[in-house]
């Protein structure tokens, strides 16, 4: 394995990785972990997973980590299971309870009711126990010194929340939420609306912007795959990566010249403000900016 390592180093790795993370880790844990697996410093990832959440975390390495900027707003979708009857100070289950058990009173066609009024464009005020900072102190650490958190609500647009079946005093459920929501906030929100408190007893991200859980791997299936010399197979083909902008292919001069930050002509580009520029079928060397008519500027270059 030491020799592995050596080995992967001396040349870095540049691509997306699909990553399905475990319940207990945090978005950082898997980060570390893949630094070891793969044997190199440059990775990250895109977009925050709390640690009892499972499900979909991209994972970007080497210089694709300049892709980062282009997923700050991506839609994400979740599913999981809301526990009834009381909420707790988190939100979630790792949390400690606000007050007594409640009955919860409402049918299962009630909740959905209520559910649906969940929907839309909102103001929804993060939980005290989140990264949000708040003079650039990250709220969970103001609310374990039991200090005053004081949130302010935050516009966020909930697609789709539905609630599925109820069971048992929890009720399962599927949304589709814009980036910065928190799904904590919901289950919460909605126990005010019962009338009985709620939280999030389990939660996985079934996908984040044109990632899914489907294409997801474990760390123990990339480590397998590492150990085997089968790292490349475990890549997200990088024609499928943001599939909403236009790409372009590019001959081996004007490759060349985008290689070296210049402006070049490219005849078929789209009316599209940005575009990928390949060179071949999966070398992604850029995205560009169109100055005007065919002219683009390199705005990131990859290779």
């Amino acid at each position: 394995m030491i020799q592995l390592l050596k080995d992967s180093m001396t040349q870095s790795t540049n691509g997306v990785l699909i990553i399905n993370k475990p319940s207990g880790l945090t978005s950082h844990d898997v980060v570390h972990a893949i630094r070891r697996i793969v044997g190199q410093r440059s990775v990250g990832h895109l977009g925050t997973l709390d640690p009892m959440a499972t499900g979909v975390l991209p994972i970007v390495l080497g210089n694709m980590t300049r892709l980062a900027q282009f997923y700050l707003k991506s839609e994400k979708s979740y599913q999981g299971v809301i526990r009834f009857g009381f909420p707790t100070d988190t939100y979630d289950s790792e949390g400690q309870p606000l007050r007594e058990e409640q009955e919860l009173k409402l049918s299962f066609e009630q909740l959905r009711e209520l559910a649906s009024s969940l929907r839309g464009v909102i103001e929804q005020v993060p939980p005290p126990f989140s990264a949000k900072k708040i003079q650039g102190v990250p709220a969970y650490k103001l609310a374990r010194k039991k200090k005053e958190v004081p949130l302010q609500p935050v516009q966020v647009e909930i697609k789709e929340f539905e609630v599925l079946s109820l069971e048992n005093k929890c009720a399962s459920f599927r949304s589709r939420v814009s980036s910065g929501t928190y799904v904590r906030s919901i289950a919460h929100d909605l126990g005010q609306l019962a009338g009985c408190g709620a939280h999030l007893q389990a939660l996985c991200r079934s996908s984040v912007a044109e990632f899914s859980l489907a294409e997801a791997q474990t760390l123990d299936q990339l480590e397998l795959a590492v150990q085997a010399g089968e790292l490349e197979s475990m890549l997200v083909h990088p024609r499928k990566l943001l599939p909403n902008m236009p790409s372009v292919t590019a001959s081996e001069e004007i490759a060349a010249r985008i290689r070296h930050g210049q402006a070049v002509n490219v005849p078929e580009l789209s009316r599209a403000p940005e575009v990928k520029v390949f060179y071949g079928q999966r070398d992604l060397i850029c995205i560009a900016t169109r100055i005007a008519g065919t002219l683009v500027h390199p705005k990131i270059v990859f290779a």
